[in-house]
Parts: structure tokens; sequence; C-alpha cells
């Protein structure tokens, strides 16, 4: 048995976004902040459109977002 937890969640795809994507997962995080959008799947179509996000990649960032600001 593995003393390591398997992250789970939105959180798993994050190291696969800062290799594909070249940015860490704070300043994904920022521009999503600054954004005036403000629903999910807002968010998610203008990441796509601006940075060329895949869907679950911007899907993922902008759920993990949501969840820690609606804490």
């Amino acid at each position: 048995m593995s003393t390591e937890e398997k992250v789970k969640g939105p959180a798993s795809y994050f190291p696969s976004i800062e290799k594909k994507y070249g940015r860490p997962v704070a300043e994904w995080q920022r521009l999503i902040a600054d954004s005036p959008l403000t629903g999910h799947m807002e968010l998610v179509a203008w990441l796509k459109s601006e940075y060329g996000l895949g869907h679950g990649h911007a899907n993922a960032l902008v759920a993990h977002h949501l969840a820690a600001r609606d804490k």
C-alpha cells in the first residue's frame, strides 16, 4: 500500500495542464479570477477560445476555481 494519496477531482488534471500549456495552475487561476465572466460554461468557452485549452482541462480549472471561491 502506498503512503501517497492519489489526487482526485479537478486537481488531477493540473500536472498535464502545466505540461501541455506551459503555465502554472496559479497563473490560470489568476486569469479566471480576473475575467469579467462568472458562469462555469462561459469561462470554459473563454479558456478554450482565447487560450486553446481542451474542454476537459478548461473545465477542471474552472471547476477548481469556482469551488475554491464558493468555500
